[in-house]
């Protein structure tokens, strides 16, 4: 089996269950592949600002090393950071051979293909200016919208936080002109999947684009 770790850098480890399940969709176990999530030991259940943020990259780093170091850390093949920020992502490609993978980086990259517009829908108005730079550096974009509500509220109560994000992608679409939209957290993935048919243009769940980026390099 290809060993590839799914790193959370929220301490939440259901949120870490979920984003693994999401991932083993695409990366399956009949085809060959084990996700194995991987939670890190301290920092909050949900990065909401860039305070937070920053702080994580560290957490990561140490839940890597871990993984590394520990039985598995030979065969392991690749390592995704399950955070929209994608902390600590450049200091762990620095320090590791395997490929490491950004959800952020991915879901953009894939949502502006081709040199398509790409806008993003996501909860946390702490972190629009981080995600405003890095988007802006990987394709056309059409620019954030933000759910109203306290992110953490909102994570607690799924069914609003969907629709919520469906109204916020309508705006990429309508407003904004994106012909595909990113769905920006990894704690949203369950969001992105309900809203993946729901409208004209692509809705790009950061999870399964960062899987189908670790297939692409492990091919």
């Amino acid at each position: 089996m290809t060993l590839v770790a799914l790193v959370n850098p929220n301490t939440n480890e259901a949120t870490t269950a979920m984003m693994a399940a999401i991932a083993r969709r695409t990366l399956r176990p009949e085809d060959g592949y084990e996700v194995r999530g991987a939670t890190v030991a301290t920092g909050p259940p949900m990065l909401v600002d860039e305070e937070a943020l920053r702080a994580s990259a560290g957490h990561v780093l140490d839940a890597a090393d871990r993984l590394l170091a520990g039985p598995d850390g030979d065969r392991l093949a690749a390592i995704v950071v399950s955070a929209f920020g994608d902390p600590g992502v450049e200091e762990l490609r620095a320090r590791t051979p395997v490929p490491v993978i950004g959800i952020a980086e991915a879901a953009m990259r894939e949502a502006g293909a081709d040199g398509r517009r790409f806008g993003i829908a996501t909860t946390t108005p702490g972190l629009a200016a981080a995600i405003d730079v890095r988007a802006a550096r990987l394709g056309r974009y059409t620019g954030i919208r933000l759910t109203p509500g306290d992110p953490l509220r909102l994570a607690a109560s799924p069914e609003e936080m969907t629709e919520r994000l469906a109204a916020a992608v309508d705006l990429c679409v309508r407003e904004d002109g994106a012909e595909a939209v990113v769905i920006g957290g990894g704690p949203l993935g369950e969001a992105a999947e309900a809203l993946r048919h729901r409208f004209p243009v692509p809705v790009v769940g950061p999870i399964p684009a960062a899987a189908r980026e670790v297939l692409r390099l492990l091919a």
